[in-house]
């Protein structure tokens, strides 16, 4: 009787949440003086690829919809213009190539958007990669950390200068890597994946964490500025220019990026385990991410075709591991996330923000 009582309660959240969405298309309709008809979306560079491929095999199955305007405007700058009201004006969804913080669902709360679809979409390996010419040995996190950390384990600026400086057994080549700037989902993954990881290698940092944990974040996500690390920007197609026009420098972007591009660059293997698909599909390869889509539920239906979008991404054709997608170098999500992400965009069914 309980589970009958769940169903039932279920299918009335599903029942008011319609009636929510159409008095939603009022509003949205009122704020932008009439609803737009074209879907607009920014965000991540990483998550860009995919969407500007689905958003293509949209317009040929559904071409009674103008095709969608895909922008790429980094993660955190895309989910801010995405938050930043409803209407016309305002994008109707955002790729992420992290999950929403806290912070960024209160930012839409206090302009109005309230609801969020989320979408895994697959996951992501972030990679270190170098050029086809060069010759670079696998690294660890604490590597990555040392050689780019401004504050090593809070024991002073760095002084290392060359690979070599930082591991003996790394080449002597001058530290040079090329990353996402602060704006981008790629950067705050670059510092969980990375530089947390590197730091926390240190049991002194896992202790200063259970006890400033504002100053272990200073000491383990702030990196140098004196040329060691330089910041590439939101597009990564240039980053893999840069380093494959110098065998020295190495770059930090997904996968996709290397599978794409396996004639000018490959990766650095980490800890020994090469970025390769199956190895970010089985969790073996340790900088493995999801990456997101998020849609404003209350422009669902001012906006002509966001269904059939949404149902055209949640598709096994089209973000299975034989999907298409998989062909652009996205790794499939395991199954049952992928089922479950089928039903949401099903359903329409909103984010539960208890728990971000």
């Amino acid at each position: 009787m309980q589970q009958e009582g769940s169903r039932d309660s279920r299918a009335a959240r599903v029942g008011l949440g319609l009636t929510a969405l159409a008095a939603a298309a009022a509003l949205v309709a009122a704020c932008s003086g009439g609803s737009r008809t074209q879907i607009r979306i920014v965000g991540s560079s990483t998550v860009y690829p995919f969407t500007t491929a689905v958003a293509e095999q949209f317009k040929r199955k559904w071409p009674e919809f103008p095709a969608p305007i895909v922008e790429s405007t980094g993660t955190g700058g895309g989910i801010k213009l995405m938050c930043a009201g409803l209407g016309a004006q305002f994008p109707d969804a955002a790729n992420a190539s992290r999950r929403i913080k806290r912070s960024e669902l209160e930012d839409c709360a206090k302009h109005g958007v309230k609801g969020l679809i989320e979408l895994q979409v697959g996951i992501d390996g972030l990679v270190i990669a170098q050029s086809r010419e060069a010759d670079f040995p696998s690294l660890t996190e604490r590597d990555i950390y040392l050689a780019l950390a401004a504050n090593p384990f809070g024991r002073g600026p760095n002084r290392a200068r060359t690979w070599a400086d930082v591991n003996p057994a790394l080449p002597a080549i001058r530290i040079e890597v090329i990353g996402p700037p602060p704006t981008s989902g790629t950067r705050d993954s670059f510092n969980e994946l990375y530089m947390l990881k590197g730091c926390d290698s240190e049991p002194a940092m896992q202790a200063l964490k259970a006890r400033d944990e504002a100053a272990h974040k200073q000491i383990c996500e702030k990196v140098r500025e004196d040329g060691a690390f330089v910041e590439g920007g939101e597009n990564d197609n240039l980053i893999v220019q840069k380093i494959a026009a110098n065998p020295q420098a190495l770059g930090v972007f997904g996968y996709s990026f290397v599978e794409e591009n396996s004639d000018k660059v490959k990766d650095v293997p980490l800890g020994g385990i090469p970025a390769s698909y199956d190895n970010i599909a089985a969790g073996r390869f340790p900088a493995s991410r999801p990456l997101y889509l998020y849609v404003k539920v209350q422009h669902v239906p001012a906006v002509r075709g966001m269904r059939e979008f949404l149902a055209e991404y949640a598709r096994e054709s089209t973000w299975g591991r034989s999907g298409y997608l998989a062909r652009k170098g996205l790794v499939a999500a395991p199954e049952p996330v992928r089922r479950a992400g089928e039903a949401v965009a099903r359903n329409l069914t909103v984010l539960d923000e208890a728990g971000i």
